[in-house]
């Protein structure tokens, strides 16, 4: 990044506003140009200016065309940290902000009601639909080779949907948390789980954004399946690492990067699976050691399983809630 292009292009109040907007989550032009007021194109025209300045990065995803701030860099950095003290300072760029945040808000909200219904709709026969993810019964026996190192102890399944995976790893685990946004889905998996003993799986409702536990509660935490829904994929890591133990373990199973773009519109899908590189990048700042992926794949889809360790010693920044 070079600070004259950099300058020029934060010169104009509306690529300032773009800037605190990305720095916030994803976000296609089309949004963008929803929380600003303004048409298309002239938001295309201001990304153009914050691409090639190295502010702004876009990333393909099928037919979509998502925007993130650029790779952090000292220069980056700076200019995150000046935009923060512009709003601190000047009331005017303040209360626009806070403004851009409240549309903001209602963007996210609306696309996590999309995804509430659907799986609301699907919830009896979710086991069924998710075999469009991949070689479900082969990314199982990986997940299950993955942990028989060492027992998962107390091991806390994010997005159980029917509580498949946790009827599959009671075996092996101390106790299991099987935890759901969906009430739909979690009657379901309390049908299935039913015959397990209280002491060895409980369920529990809650976001995996704001996860309702202490700080290092688990040994073990999975998202099964679950990441690609997220739409802030670091914020559900960073709040799966508070929750845990120092030297516990996380396992993230789920889609290789892939182009099927109807699985967005059609299973309410907020990623097309991930890069390895996205994955120990958002493992590792979250305070986890990452380990060499396993890949599962499959006719149409790869799955894969990314793993990691907790720092024993997790910065103070890591342990916020998030």
């Amino acid at each position: 990044m070079q600070i004259e292009p950099a300058l020029r292009a934060l010169s104009d109040a509306s690529r300032l506003r773009v800037m605190r907007l990305v720095g916030q989550m994803e976000l296609s032009v089309g949004e963008i140009a929803q929380v600003l007021g303004q048409s298309q194109p002239r938001v295309s025209q201001h990304v153009a200016r914050l691409v090639d300045a190295g502010l702004v990065e876009r990333r393909k995803e099928g037919n979509s065309v998502y925007l993130r701030e650029a790779a952090p860099c000292p220069l980056g950095d700076a200019f995150a940290r000046l935009l923060a003290t512009a709003e601190r300072e000047d009331p005017a760029f303040a209360e626009q902000s806070e403004t851009d945040r409240n549309r903001l808000a209602a963007i996210r909200d609306t696309r996590e009601k999309e995804a509430d219904r659907y799986f609301a709709r699907h919830a009896d026969e979710w086991d069924t639909l998710r075999e469009i993810h991949g070689p479900e019964r082969a990314s199982e026996e990986a997940l299950l080779a993955l942990l028989s190192d060492t027992p998962p102890g107390r091991l806390l399944d994010i997005g159980t949907g029917t509580g498949r995976i946790a009827e599959l790893l009671a075996p092996h685990a101390e106790h299991i948390v099987a935890l759901d946004k969906s009430l739909d889905m979690l009657r379901v998996a309390r049908a299935r789980l039913q015959a397990l003993a209280p002491e060895k799986v409980e369920l529990a409702q809650g976001d995996f954004t704001n996860l309702p536990f202490p700080a290092a509660s688990f040994d073990t935490v999975l998202l099964h399946q679950v990441l690609h829904f997220a739409q802030d994929p670091a914020l559900a890591i960073k709040e799966a690492a508070r929750v845990t133990r120092p030297g516990g373990r996380i396992a993230v199973v789920d889609l290789a990067r892939h182009e099927l773009d109807e699985l967005r519109t059609r299973h309410a899908h907020a990623r097309l699976g991930f890069a390895d590189d996205t994955m120990n990048k958002l493992l590792s700042k979250a305070g986890f050691d990452p380990a060499a992926p396993v890949e599962v794949p499959g006719r149409e889809l790869t799955v894969k399983i990314w793993s990691a360790t907790r720092a024993q010693h997790p910065a103070p920044q890591e342990r916020e809630i998030a």
